[in-house]
């Protein structure tokens, strides 16, 4: 096993506090904030629902800002995608033109795909805050999220079934997951365009998706794109359609709390809808369970077969609200071993699998964001110690590596984009001292 990396440049908890601060600060640009400069030169949206988480630390009325221009980009149709275009930035690839979504000439352009939807939990977070100075913009955003909600609901739903079906790797947010490699083995890139990625002058190659994943994720966005982006067309049609655990259970929470929502404002009808979608929520955990590892998996729509391996977004079954005693018993041996085998946990994929790798984006490293999440869930039900543990080690990755991307599991040294966004309001929101 790898030694633990050790920094020369540790800080103070409250130094690491002012230092997180001004990172989200140094990253806004305007009403919204980057992810980091260069690697990511626009509005992603899952990273502005934890930036909002952050900025609520300090900032409240800006926190929901933040939400408030996301959805700027929402579609008619309800979709909130995964990147929103204010500029066309030659210092990332696939820009605008690339995606070519022309979905409302009034909205700023965006991607054609979404994200994990964070958000109604985030809102309902914020709204707790402060419900005084929330509520009229509770009321305001809250039918562009039950918007966004009924397009997961619907363009994302194979006839029948009840997992939530993602039709791009980017749409998890966990692009290079092991999770999709037979799936994306099965897209032909042939006759894609010539391409330079960019990504990859700003952080070391080994650390980002290979040309193989890269040249299947453009074949990708030229299918939807001559498709003119009909969700729905490409989720039932697609060469690439798998239900994914991350979305499912981080909607089936956001379910949850939008009900809430629902109820605290008055509007029993949507609630009544929620609860038809909450329905069938057993009936996805079920799908996605995988007896052969012992954890909730991937599983490709087009042919029915699982994923083979554990990613850390098995584990946010309990963070949905999912609970079946016996089956829960064999998921936390998983966690167990999976704790076992990480100094820094909760690694993104296995890293007794053969595929795990310790700094490759998302086959392997460690990430504050999601760490939040299963920790979330895990104290929820009981599970304290595990949270606690999960806490701790994003703590010491933070003390000592400093507010990048991700970590690896095994030593603790950041990778990826420094000085990011996501880290920075975890740390804020969660992982420093000052929370306790």
């Amino acid at each position: 096993m790898n030694k633990p990396f050790i920094s020369t440049n540790s800080r103070s908890n409250a130094d690491l506090d002012q230092r997180a601060i001004a990172i989200l600060r140094e990253n806004e640009w305007g009403d919204y904030t980057l992810p980091t400069k260069g690697l990511y030169p626009y509005q992603w949206n899952w990273d502005s629902m934890f930036v909002a988480l952050g900025f609520s630390e300090f900032d409240l009325d800006r926190a929901w800002t933040e939400v408030e221009t996301l959805f700027q980009g929402q579609w008619d149709n309800g979709m909130a995608a995964h990147i929103v275009f204010r500029q066309d930035d030659p210092s990332y690839f696939p820009g605008p033109k690339i995606w070519g979504s022309s979905h409302n000439p009034e909205n700023p352009p965006t991607s054609g795909c979404s994200q994990p939807p964070v958000a109604a939990t985030i809102v309902k977070d914020l709204y707790e805050k402060n419900p005084a100075a929330g509520k009229q913009r509770l009321e305001e955003i809250f039918p562009k999220l039950m918007k966004w909600h009924r397009w997961f609901h619907t363009m994302r739903i194979i006839s029948g079934g009840a997992a939530i079906a993602v039709t791009h790797p980017w749409e998890s947010g966990r692009d290079n997951s092991p999770d999709w490699d037979k799936a994306l083995a099965d897209v032909d890139p042939t006759g894609i365009q010539p391409y330079e990625r960019k990504d990859t002058s700003h952080v070391d190659p080994s650390m980002r998706p290979t040309k193989f994943e890269y040249d299947r994720y453009l074949k990708l966005v030229e299918w939807g794109r001559e498709r003119g982006w009909d969700h729905a067309n490409i989720t039932r049609e697609g060469p690439f359609a798998v239900a994914d655990p991350g979305i499912t259970f981080i909607l089936m929470r956001a379910d949850r709390d939008l009900r809430s929502l629902a109820l605290l404002l008055g509007k029993e009808s949507a609630a009544h809808e929620i609860d038809t979608w909450l329905y069938r929520s057993q009936h996805a955990a079920n799908y996605l369970w995988n007896d052969e590892i012992d954890a909730y998996a991937a599983r490709n729509l087009r042919n029915g077969q699982h994923a083979d391996g554990v990613s850390s977004v098995s584990f946010l079954s309990y963070y949905a609200g999912i609970a079946v005693p016996k089956r829960d018993a064999r998921l936390q041996k998983t966690l167990d071993r999976i704790l076992e085998a990480s100094p820094y946990s909760v690694p993104s994929f296995d890293p007794e699998h053969p595929k795990f790798d310790s700094c490759r984006y998302w086959r392997g490293p460690t990430w504050a964001i999601v760490n939040y999440l299963i920790a979330r869930g895990l104290q929820e039900y009981g599970f304290e110690e595990k949270a606690k543990r999960i806490r701790t080690d994003t703590r010491k990755m933070i003390q000592t590596s400093g507010f990048f991307e991700y970590f690896d599991p095994l030593t603790g040294e950041g990778a990826g984009g420094n000085n990011f966004t996501w880290t920075a309001a975890i740390w804020l929101a969660w992982a420093s001292p000052m929370t306790d």
